[in-house]
């Protein structure tokens, strides 16, 4: 087995007392939201032994870790610190049902205290390790 250590890394933070449901929703936002920015996060199509092609995925592992609101928001100015730009989710987002409105929830939140229930980064691996540092993966 060949073991690949990336220069890069990709991290999500999660709220720990999600519901299941909203873990993953928050999740695949993130994740959808840093492949999108960040175009090398994917790999390539995958095809089968019938030769289908199915879609590309991200291709190097995304390390998820648990957390409160104020470790979020520790981990957002440790990213703005270090400027990367984070993928975010605050809490009023639950409540919308399109991409205008969860904009809209966002800038409305309270900038000195967001409610963030997740934040997603992608950047160098110890720039990642210093943003995360203390935190606990998910569990």
């Amino acid at each position: 087995m060949t073991v690949m250590i990336y220069e890069t890394k990709t991290a999500l933070v999660i709220r720990s007392d999600l519901a299941g449901w909203q873990v993953a929703n928050v999740a695949a936002f993130l994740a959808g939201g840093l492949a999108g920015t960040h175009g090398h996060l994917m790999g390539e199509p995958y095809k089968d032994g019938m030769g289908r092609t199915y879609t590309a995925l991200i291709r190097e592992p995304v390390f998820v870790y648990g957390s409160t609101v104020e470790e979020l928001r520790r981990t957002h100015q440790r990213a703005l610190s270090r400027e990367l730009v984070p993928a975010v989710y605050v809490e009023a987002m639950f409540r919308t049902t399109n991409d205008t409105d969860n904009r809209t929830a966002f800038a409305t939140a309270p900038v000195d205290a967001p409610d963030f229930v997740g934040i997603g980064v992608h950047g160098p691996r110890k720039t990642v390790d210093k943003v995360v540092n203390g935190l606990k993966f998910l569990s």
